[in-house]
């Protein structure tokens, strides 16, 4: 179980860049895609949102296989060696352990919401009490003309703000009563004609897999933009068959007007007329000319997009480079050991100081620093001076001299 826990702590932490780097590519995406279909914006929004489950889906799947959480082949390329390290950092287990705690209970909760609506949806959609004749048959021939196989309830209730459409087999369309008795009937018509549309594109079970990416990745900005964006292009393409079966999308813009009043908020488990931003999608179907593309927008994503781009290339060189044979080796009986500092020497200081060395293909150090301090800064810097000018044995990948970083430890102690 604690490597389980180990291996989503990694996951989740990595999701960040990798959320980061889907989004720079969505707005990319959807920024070329300006002039195009809601189809095709809707198209890559759903793509996105899979990618940012399958991504950590599959990371996760291969931590859990090789048995080790934060091997380079994961970790490595992207944080430090001595970040990585149990003595480079002491709480790492205790910080994944609390992270992983953390996002269990956020995601249990939003778990919890979304199955509560569910059952709020279901338990609406029995009330026999709730049904209206006419409607209901003007509906099925709505149905039948927009292509809709399936047979399709309606229900009247108090307290809701918009038609709301839910359910895959046995879909149901929920439909405020103050509409019912207080908007003209060519307008609600037109709401239903959107409803439709949702349920002919089975949008429902597409919206459901949504929540519960939402449910998981709550935690990412990224993945709340991209699935805002895929719910405003499902609202377009929804008022797009709509106009389309009315004939006029005018009417279609008029009984949204008349929504835009109600200032309620809708279950995101369904989909309801009232969803996207309803100014925006009035204009739209009043005014359907496509907007400019503003390329000065895109060019910080570009950059953004393109940091993402290079962080993940030195991920994959180096989880590709070879193994190493053999890590640099000192030689003491060749280079002298470090000379104890005389001031600690008459002070009796004594301790260990762990170190890390930057070793060239040739034995040469490049770099150096002391992982964890001997609690003597004079005994530690005497040690890293004095093995550095040390010339190591390379380290060996293929059986070549590579550069690598090794860990020296050095113990100070009186005669």
């Amino acid at each position: 179980m604690n490597g389980f826990v180990q291996a989503l702590g990694w996951t989740l932490l990595h999701f960040l860049w990798q959320g980061i780097l889907i989004g720079c590519a969505t707005a990319l995406a959807w920024a070329a895609l300006r002039h195009a279909r809601p189809e095709a914006r809707y198209a890559v929004g759903c793509g996105a949102l899979l990618a940012c489950l399958c991504w950590p889906l599959v990371g996760l799947s291969l931590r859990l296989a090789s048995g080790d959480a934060a091997s380079p082949a994961f970790a490595g390329p992207l944080l430090p060696t001595t970040l990585l390290a149990p003595e480079g950092l002491p709480g790492l287990q205790t910080a994944l352990s609390v992270i992983v705690s953390v996002w269990a209970l956020c995601a249990a909760v939003l778990a919890l919401r979304m199955a509560l609506g569910m059952l709020w949806i279901e338990r609406s959609a029995r009330r026999t009490g709730a049904t209206h004749p006419a409607w209901q048959a003007r509906l099925l021939r709505m149905a039948q003309a927009a292509g809709v196989t399936r047979a399709v309830r309606l229900r009247v209730l108090d307290g809701l703000a918009s038609p709301v459409t839910a359910g895959i087999w046995r879909p149901v369309v929920l439909v405020p009563a103050s509409l019912v008795t207080g908007m003209p009937p060519d307008l609600l018509a037109a709401l239903l004609a959107h409803e439709l549309a949702h349920i002919r594109r089975h949008d429902y079970l597409v919206n459901l897999l949504q929540n519960v990416i939402e449910a998981l990745l709550f935690f990412h900005p990224a993945v709340w933009w991209i699935s805002r964006g895929v719910r405003l292009e499902r609202e377009h393409i929804a008022d797009d068959f709509a106009a389309r079966q009315l004939g006029e999308p005018r009417r279609l813009a008029l009984a949204l007007s008349e929504l835009e009043r109600l200032q309620f908020s809708t279950h995101h488990l369904a989909q309801a007329a009232n969803g996207g931003d309803l100014m925006s999608r009035i204009k739209r179907l009043l005014r359907p000319a496509p907007p400019t593309l503003n390329w000065k927008a895109a060019v910080p994503l570009l950059a953004l997009a393109g940091a993402c781009l290079g962080l993940y290339g030195q991920a994959v060189a180096a989880a590709s480079a070879p193994a190493l044979e053999r890590r640099p080796v000192i030689d003491f009986g060749v280079c002298g050991k470090p000379l104890y500092p005389a001031a600690s020497l008459q002070a009796k200081e004594t301790g260990t100081v762990d170190m890390s060395f930057d070793v060239d293909a040739t034995g040469k150090v490049q770099g150096s620093s002391v992982v964890k301090s001997s609690g003597h800064p004079a005994l530690d810097e005497a040690a890293r001076t004095g093995i550095a000018k040390c010339t190591f044995k390379p380290a060996l990948a293929g059986g070549k001299p590579v550069s690598a970083s090794v860990k020296v430890q050095y113990v100070w102690r009186l005669n």
